[in-house]
């Protein structure tokens, strides 16, 4: 891509961004006005942008910079991870401990609806590490033998998920009730199987997809989180831990083939090689804003020392609920 593309920035391609700087003169919005096209294209293309050298001034500023692409941003439904509502449909990224790496991976392809983009603005970069690992989905998915894509593509992935019992996220929290009767509704709706167990806890399973197309572009992306989910994504010491705790039934979250098979952790390590060979560190730097198409572009989280604070923006449902 030429630096015509985008004429008031210095641009030049790295894998899967690009990476834009102001000149002198030109506001976030007025690029987004003046741009659109390009950038749509380039995101298309490339599956990011980055937008560095500007300020927002709080998660409104934030939220107005998202919405200006013309799309409503969307809620976090159906949450895997903890996060904080600091703004309207404005989300903390994920909120684990500083210590702990976040494999990488594409916003909520463990369900069959998910956003085509996201936003990440860095408004405190960390003191060391913390950098957001990115990888171009349609190379994970060349890469992968096509014995294990047709596997996959043939019986896609059953998600089942425990939660509370202080080891996941109570349901209360994942579908924003505590009335049983509306997550029911949410799941019957989906075709998530839902089950209240004794103790008044919910145990939910769903079939979803292990690859997509992708609508505009038409290329085929590896598009699951089975190896994230799945159980032996866990340290050994608290997989064991775990598994004598409450047994395979009730960890708090697994993987398995959709016809409900368990799926072999040598193909998982297999998967999890093409995504490492993908990968592409990407460090932060105060007020950038980092624009992904969320099928094309996978993404994670380092480990980090010190503080660090990214807010992350949502919109374009697509999937089985995705309004006509």
């Amino acid at each position: 891509m030429s630096d015509s593309v985008f004429s008031c920035f210095e641009a030049r391609v790295v894998p899967s961004v690009i990476l834009c700087a102001t000149k002198h003169g030109h506001s976030l919005r007025s690029i987004v006005d003046d741009q659109r096209g390009e950038i749509d294209a380039a995101l298309t293309l490339q599956g990011g942008v980055l937008f560095r050298g500007f300020s927002l001034d709080g998660p409104n500023a934030f939220h107005d910079f998202a919405t200006s692409f013309g799309d409503a941003l969307i809620t976090y439904d159906f949450a895997s991870t903890p996060r904080s509502h600091v703004g309207d449909r404005i989300y903390t990224s994920t909120e684990y401990p500083p210590s702990q790496h976040i494999p990488l991976h594409n916003e909520q392809s463990y369900t069959r609806d998910w956003p085509m983009r996201i936003w990440f603005h860095c408004v405190v970069p960390a003191d060391a590490g913390g950098t957001t690992p990115i990888a171009n989905s349609r190379q994970i998915y060349a890469d992968i033998p096509q014995s294990i894509r047709e596997i996959f593509h043939d019986k896609q992935v059953m998600y089942v998920r425990n939660y509370g019992n202080g080891l996941d996220l109570p349901w209360e929290t994942v579908f924003n009730t505590s009335c049983k009767d509306d997550v029911e509704r949410y799941c019957s709706e989906r075709d998530i199987v839902c089950e209240w167990k004794k103790n008044g806890n919910l145990r939910t399973r769903q079939i979803a997809q292990a690859v997509s197309e992708h609508p505009v572009s038409g290329e085929t992306v590896w598009f699951n989180q089975a190896h994230l989910f799945h159980v032996s994504s866990l340290a050994p010491p608290v997989r064991e831990a775990l598994l004598d705790a409450v047994g395979e039934e009730d960890l708090p979250r697994n993987a398995y083939y959709g016809d409900g098979t368990r799926i072999e952790e040598d193909i998982l390590d297999c998967i999890r090689a093409a995504i490492a060979r993908a990968t592409v560190t990407f460090e932060w730097q105060k007020d950038d804003i980092l624009m992904l198409d969320n099928m094309l572009t996978a993404h994670g989280r380092a480990s980090f020392k010190g503080k660090r604070k990214v807010l992350v923006a949502m919109a374009k449902p697509h999937g089985k609920m995705t309004p006509s």
